[in-house]
């Protein structure tokens, strides 16, 4: 299945695949079309609201029941497509706010928060989700669906939600005028600080200071 079929005329709308497809894609376009760096002004609400629409598929793929591909080994899609640059753009693009703190499993006691990029995390989902679209653009729709299930509840769903908490914080500490404090959350004795930690430990960020390049307004 073509780049061309991707949305032929004959497939119905109505159908699952089709519509789970059709979020995949955009968020594929989407956050691909940001990274550019055309317009930084809206970078950031961009992104919260595409992150929000794919993780609304990775909700109805995750409350859809088990899907079984056809056959019993996956069929080989090729190798991966390099996202350095995605990843190098999205960082240069975040910089003010790239580096987050996350807790990987909030039921899992005690866990100390840990350092993220944003940046890496979406290339990590974008790199998940073209997987998929590799098999439904060869016609394995079936094969598509169980890779974005799966890849929903391994790795790309909880890479997401994790990265819309930080986008939405972002703009919340805007919207609100409340300053970006420094992380307490890290244990600096007991855990490995990297070059990422550090940029928590420069000084604190103000929302006024990263607002208005990322194109929003704290609240007056």
């Amino acid at each position: 299945m073509s780049d061309a079929t991707l949305h032929d005329a004959t497939q119905d709308p109505d159908d699952f695949v089709v519509q789970i497809a059709d979020q995949v894609e955009s968020f594929l376009v989407a956050v691909t079309e940001v990274a550019k760096g055309d317009e930084p002004d809206s970078a950031v609400p961009f992104l919260l609201l595409e992150v929000s629409q794919i993780l609304l598929a990775g909700g109805r793929l995750g409350a859809h029941e088990d899907i079984v591909p056809d056959e019993r080994y996956e069929p080989d899609t090729g190798p991966d497509a390099d996202v350095d640059e995605l990843r190098e753009n999205l960082a240069r693009l975040l910089d003010p706010i790239d580096v987050y703190s996350e807790v990987f499993d909030p039921y899992e006691p005690r866990k100390a928060p840990v350092p993220a990029r944003i940046s890496d995390d979406l290339t990590d989902v974008i790199t998940d989700l073209r997987h998929g679209m590799a098999h439904y653009r060869a016609g394995r729709t079936t094969e598509a669906l169980w890779w974005w299930q799966f890849s929903y509840f391994s790795n790309w769903g909880s890479t997401a939600s994790a990265t819309l908490r930080a986008l939405q914080s972002v703009v919340a500490h805007v919207r609100l005028n409340q300053p970006l404090e420094e992380l307490d959350g890290l244990d600096t004795d007991q855990t490995p600080m990297g070059d990422e930690t550090l940029e928590f430990e420069a000084g604190r960020v103000m929302a006024e200071e990263i607002g208005e390049p990322l194109g929003m307004r704290s609240a007056e």
